[in-house]
């Protein structure tokens, strides 16, 4: 059953960072593996900003605000992007009777989306 649906739009343009700006962004918004990940792309920013969308959209479909931080954006060995709630946010999911949560991410040069599903 479909407990959560969340979906978000990110403006690439917006994650085109200069140094310090990625990293005071970085910081408060990422979190180091997925840094790492997108940092290792030529077209970071699409990256940034999917995970940015990814994020968000998980926030949606919990229904409020989780720390950025708190939500990370993990890729299974086959590529498949999956979310990962970390810190304060580990049990959510299972207080909330998640069993599974769904991401899909999709970028172009332009624009980043993400939606998210979360099944008990």
């Amino acid at each position: 059953m479909i407990v959560g649906v969340g979906i978000d739009v990110a403006d690439v343009t917006r994650y085109r960072f200069d140094a310090a700006k990625l990293a005071w962004f970085a910081r408060k918004v990422y979190t180091e593996s997925e840094m790492r990940y997108a940092m290792r792309k030529r077209n970071w920013a699409e990256r940034l900003a999917g995970f940015f969308a990814a994020k968000e959209a998980t926030r949606k479909a919990f229904g409020h605000a989780i720390p950025w931080r708190c939500v990370g954006v993990v890729h299974e060995r086959s590529g498949k992007p999956t979310i990962e709630l970390l810190d304060r946010a580990a049990h959510l999911g299972r207080r909330r009777g998640v069993r599974a949560i769904h991401l899909s991410i999709t970028h172009t040069p332009a624009v980043a989306a993400a939606l998210v599903i979360l099944e008990s």
